[in-house]
């Protein structure tokens, strides 16, 4: 938790929202069904505020979570209207 801490501090005003780590998760098929889990399961979220994509990966790169032999995947939000 050190260096998480460390990180998210360090990260400044970039940090949106720190978000959390994600717990058991349930998937819903399109007929409707629940199964446990998903294929691919997200560890967690972190909303971070970047200038373009390669500025958010800069930001993401220290992340303790790849030291833990995670992975970190880096999406843009999309406007929309609603």
């Amino acid at each position: 938790m050190t260096r998480w801490k460390a990180w998210s501090a360090g990260l400044g005003d970039a940090m949106i929202v720190p978000g959390a780590p994600f717990g058991p998760s349930k998937t819903i098929q399109s007929d409707g069904s629940v199964q446990d889990g998903a294929p691919d399961p997200a560890a967690g979220y972190t909303v971070i505020e970047a200038a373009d994509m390669d500025a958010a990966i800069a930001l993401a790169k220290p992340c303790p979570h790849l030291d833990a032999g995670g992975t970190l995947e880096i999406a843009q939000t999309m406007d929309m209207e609603m």
